[in-house]
C-alpha cells in the first residue's frame, strides 16, 4: 500500500500506523462496528496505564483504531446543533437580545464557548473506553444515572418544540393556527416513522439531521442579506466584551436558561457520549449499534457492560492524539460554528424588528418580526424557524430516548435480560405516544414552563460538569486525561453553572414559596442568611472540583512512559 495512501488528514506523520485510508475512513459515515471476540479479550490490569474501573467490571484491551478524516466523522455534532436551534439559538437568545439588547451578547458566546469543552470532555471517556458518560458515572455511584433521569424527564418530558413548530406551520400555511394540535401530532408520528427507515436507528437520526441544519443554515445566511438587519452587526463587538453585566430585574430562571441553551443545554448534551459510542469513535467501534428490531432480521450487536481499552504503546497514544485532534474539529466545525452563524443572524433580526418586546419568543415572531419583514423574507422565516423547532424536537425525542435507556437498561435492564433494541423501540414508541396525547389535549405548555424547563438544564449542567471534571482526571490514566488548559476550562464550567444556579434556586425558594432567608444577591454581599448557604454550598463543590480534579492530575503525572506522544494542545 502507498504511504500517502495512510496520510487523510493532510499532514505529515512517521509512521503508517496511525491514520486509516481512504476506503476504511469512509466507512465511519455510516458508523463503524468490529465485532470482536470480546471474551477472549485479556483483562485491563488495575495498573496507572488503564482506567480505573472504580465499582464496575475490568475492562478489556484491545487496539485502539486508526483514525479517519473529520469530514468522515461528521454527525454527533450535527444533531447537537440540531436540538439547539430551536431552543437557545432561535428562541431564548434572540428574545433576550430583543428584551434587553446587546449588551448580554457576552454571556451567549462565553456560553457557546464553554459548551465546547462540556461536550468534547463529556465524549472523552467513551472515546478512551468505548462505554456511555452515564456507565461512567454509575461507576462513581449508582445514584447519578438515576437523577439524571429524573431531571432529564423534567426536562424534556413535555413536547413544547412540536408545539410551537406547528403553530409556526399554521401561521406560514396560512391555515387557522387553532388547527395546529393536528399538525403537531403529524409531526410527532413523522418522526417515529422515520426511524424505521432502516437498520441502525443512529444512521437515520443523523442523516435527517444533517440535512435540516444544512437548510437551516443555508436559510439563515440568505436572511442576512433580505431582511435588512445586518446594521445590527456593528452593535455585536460592545456586547460581546460587556463581561457581567446583566440588566436590572433580570429574570434570572429565563438568563440561566438562555446560558444552558447557548446549545443544546442539560440533558441534551449527555447525549454526546452515547452518540459518539454509536457513530464508532475510538474504542467505541469495539459497542454495539442500537438497531431496530423490526428492521434489523433479528441481528443483534452487543453493547457490552464493560469497556475495551487500548495499550499504552506508541503507536496507540499517537492515534489517541489524532482521535482527540478530529473529534475536537468536528465539534467546533459543526457545533459552535453554526450556532454562532444561525443565532447571531436571529439576533439581528429581533433586535432589528422587535426591540423592547414583552411576549414570548413564539409570538414575537408569529406576530412582531414576520409581518415587519414580509414578502419573501418573512416566508423564509417561517421555514427557518419551523426547521429549528421541528429539528430541536426530532433531536429532544432521540436524545432523551437514548439517554434514557442506556441508564435503565445498564442500571437494571442488563441483569433482567432485556433485549436493548426493543427497550429502544419501546421507550421510543412510548414517548412518542406521551407527546401525542399532551398534544392531542391542547394541553399547550405555557413559556414560563418553557423557561423553567430549560432553568433545570442550566442547574443539571452544574453536577455533571463537576462529575465529569473529576471522572477525566481521577479514573482515566495520564495520556488519555485532559491537560491542564482543559481542566481549567472545566473548573470554570462547574463555577459558571453554580454561580448562576445558586441565584435561581435563590429565586424559586423566595418568589414562590416566600422564603425570604434564602434571598442572594449577584454580588453575594448583602445576601439573606439561608442565601450565604447557598453560596457556601457552591464554593464547597467548587473547591472539592478543583481540589480532587487536581489531586488526579498531580498523581497521575509520569506514571505512564512516553505519555507526551498523546498530548497536544488543548489535550
Amino acid at each position: 500500500m502507498d504511504r500517502d495512501e495512510t496520510r487523510t488528514d493532510g499532514g505529515v506523520t512517521d509512521t503508517d500506523d496511525v491514520y486509516a485510508t481512504e476506503s476504511v475512513g469512509e466507512q465511519y459515515r455510516e458508523t463503524v462496528y468490529r465485532d470482536i471476540d470480546y471474551d477472549s479479550l485479556r483483562d485491563a490490569p488495575e495498573t496507572a496505564e488503564y482506567p480505573d474501573p472504580d465499582k464496575g467490571g475490568n475492562f478489556k484491551v484491545s487496539d485502539l483504531p486508526k483514525v479517519p478524516k473529520v469530514s468522515h466523522i461528521v454527525g454527533p455534532s450535527a444533531i447537537m446543533l440540531g436540538a439547539s436551534l430551536g431552543s437557545g439559538e432561535t428562541m431564548f437568545w434572540p428574545t433576550l437580545v430583543a428584551q434587553n439588547g446587546w449588551g448580554l451578547y457576552w454571556a451567549f458566546w462565553v456560553g457557546v464557548i464553554t459548551q465546547f469543552f462540556i461536550n468534547t470532555e463529556l465524549q472523552r471517556w467513551t472515546i478512551a473506553t468505548g462505554e456511555s458518560i452515564f456507565r461512567a458515572f454509575e461507576r462513581m455511584s449508582s445514584l447519578w444515572p438515576w437523577f439524571f433521569l429524573v431531571a432529564g424527564f423534567i426536562h424534556l418530558g413535555w413536547p413544547g418544540w412540536a408545539a410551537g413548530a406547528s403553530q409556526v406551520a399554521a401561521a406560514g400555511i396560512g391555515i387557522s393556527t387553532s388547527s395546529w394540535p393536528i399538525i403537531g401530532i403529524g409531526l410527532m408520528v413523522l418522526i417515529w416513522l422515520s426511524y424505521q427507515a432502516g437498520p441502525i436507528i443512529y444512521n437515520i437520526i443523523e442523516k435527517a439531521q444533517v440535512a435540516l441544519m444544512v437548510v437551516a443554515i443555508a436559510g439563515a445566511v440568505v436572511l442576512v442579506f433580505l431582511v435588512g438587519s445586518a446594521g445590527q452587526f456593528a452593535n455585536i463587538p460592545a456586547g460581546a466584551v460587556n463581561f457581567g453585566a446583566l440588566p436590572e430585574n433580570m429574570d434570572i430562571a429565563v438568563f440561566l436558561g438562555g446560558l444552558a441553551y447557548a446549545g443544546a443545554g442539560g440533558y441534551i448534551n449527555l447525549s454526546q457520549g452515547v452518540w459518539a459510542r454509536e457513530k464508532g469513535y475510538g474504542m467505541a467501534t469495539y459497542q454495539g449499534r442500537v438497531l431496530n428490531p423490526l428492521q434489523s432480521g433479528g441481528e443483534i450487536e452487543t453493547v457490552h457492560e464493560n469497556g475495551v481499552v487500548f495499550e499504552p504503546t506508541r503507536t496507540n497514544m499517537r492515534r489517541w492524539r489524532a482521535w482527540w485532534k478530529i473529534c475536537q474539529q468536528e465539534h467546533f466545525l459543526t457545533f459552535v460554528v453554526g450556532l454562532l452563524v444561525v443565532a447571531t443572524v436571529a439576533m439581528t433580526i429581533t433586535a432589528e424588528y422587535a426591540a423592547g418586546t414583552e411576549v414570548g419568543a413564539i409570538e414575537m415572531w408569529l406576530t412582531e418580526v414576520i409581518p415587519a419583514v414580509g414578502g419573501v423574507s418573512g416566508a423564509l422565516l417561517y421555514v427557518v424557524i419551523f426547521i429549528a423547532l421541528f429539528s430541536t424536537q426530532y433531536a429532544i425525542l432521540e436524545s432523551f430516548v437514548r439517554n434514557s435507556v442506556d441508564i435503565l437498561y445498564e442500571m437494571y435492564g442488563r441483569q433482567a435480560g432485556w433485549d436493548l433494541n426493543r427497550v429502544f423501540f419501546g421507550l421510543l414508541t412510548g414517548f412518542t405516544l406521551w407527546g401525542i396525547g399532551i398534544i392531542g389535549l391542547q394541553l399547550e405548555q405555557p413559556w414560563i414552563l418553557l423557561v423553567l424547563g430549560a432553568a433545570i438544564a442550566g442547574v443539571m449542567m452544574w453536577p455533571y460538569n463537576a462529575l465529569v471534571t473529576i471522572l477525566n482526571t481521577t479514573r482515566l490514566p495520564e495520556h488519555t486525561q485532559p491537560g491542564w488548559a482543559r481542566v481549567v476550562a472545566m473548573w470554570w464550567a462547574t463555577g459558571f453553572f453554580g454561580f448562576f444556579s445558586v441565584l435561581l434556586i435563590s429565586d424559586q425558594l423566595v418568589s414562590r414559596f416566600g422564603l425570604d432567608v434564602f434571598a442572594t444577591e449577584v454580588g453575594v454581599a448583602g445576601s439573606a442568611p439561608g442565601g450565604y448557604l447557598l453560596w457556601v454550598l457552591a464554593l464547597a463543590v467548587q473547591v472539592y472540583t478543583m481540589y480532587r480534579s487536581a489531586q488526579g492530575k498531580l498523581e497521575s503525572s509520569d506514571t505512564v512512559d512516553e505519555a507526551d506522544e498523546a498530548t497536544g494542545l488543548l489535550a
